[in-house]
């Protein structure tokens, strides 16, 4: 039995007053050499050009007058998940390495993606979705956005949670699969090509992105 081809949604003008960046997790541990975790990404992340196609996206999206918003994961601090009866498995990794813990070089933002005047910091999300326990939707409502471009880390779990959250609050919402990355290639033809067409309403490149930007 074949699979099911998803058809196109209707395109739609993409204007910088209802547009928001979605950068999510921006951190050293991450994205820098010597992080905790840039040594699972760091060959899907080559492959993808992701730090040279993110750093595009981001000054892109700003000089097209498109609000940036950061989402940090949660920085790791001492009794965290202390007396949780369900961490998930992606917790207990945080807990056990002490991931983008609070006050140290993992746990602050890449060089390349500092957050400037104009960005908006979400409060930072516990486990996969930058909607859940956040101000994240609060954050988008004020700013009259109503279409999320998402990059960052990583492609098949924070990226696509807070995507398809997205989509359920009835956002627009666009998957940019080389400004991101993941632990493994198959992990990101998953997001991309499996699951993401499910749920996006756009799945595009860097250069498809920052060709449909406003001028």
């Amino acid at each position: 039995m074949s699979g099911i081809e998803y058809p196109k949604t209707p395109e739609v003008e993409r204007s910088a007053d209802r547009t928001g960046l979605i950068l999510i997790d921006p951190y050293n541990d991450f994205l820098s050499e010597g992080g905790k975790l840039w040594p699972a990404v760091s060959e899907v992340a080559e492959q993808a050009g992701t730090l040279a196609n993110l750093k595009a996206a981001v000054d892109a999206a700003r000089a097209a007058g498109i609000t940036v918003f950061f989402t940090p994961h949660r920085r790791w601090q001492e009794g965290d998940y202390q007396g949780w009866r369900h961490s998930n498995p992606s917790q207990l990794v945080t807990n056990h390495v002490q991931l983008f813990a609070e006050g140290t070089w993992g746990g602050d933002w890449h060089p390349d993606f500092q957050p400037q005047p104009g960005d908006v910091v979400v409060s930072q999300h516990w486990s996969q979705s930058a909607f859940a326990n956040t101000d994240l939707d609060a954050q988008l409502k004020q700013h009259g956005i109503e279409q999320l471009v998402l990059v960052g880390m990583i492609a098949n779990t924070c990226i696509e949670s807070t995507a398809r959250f997205g989509m359920e609050l009835g956002y627009h919402v666009t998957l940019v699969t080389d400004a991101t990355a993941a632990f493994s290639t198959e992990a990101m033809h998953a997001a991309h090509t499996i699951n993401g067409p499910t749920f996006a309403h756009r799945i595009v490149t860097t250069a498809d992105l920052l060709a449909s930007l406003p001028v």
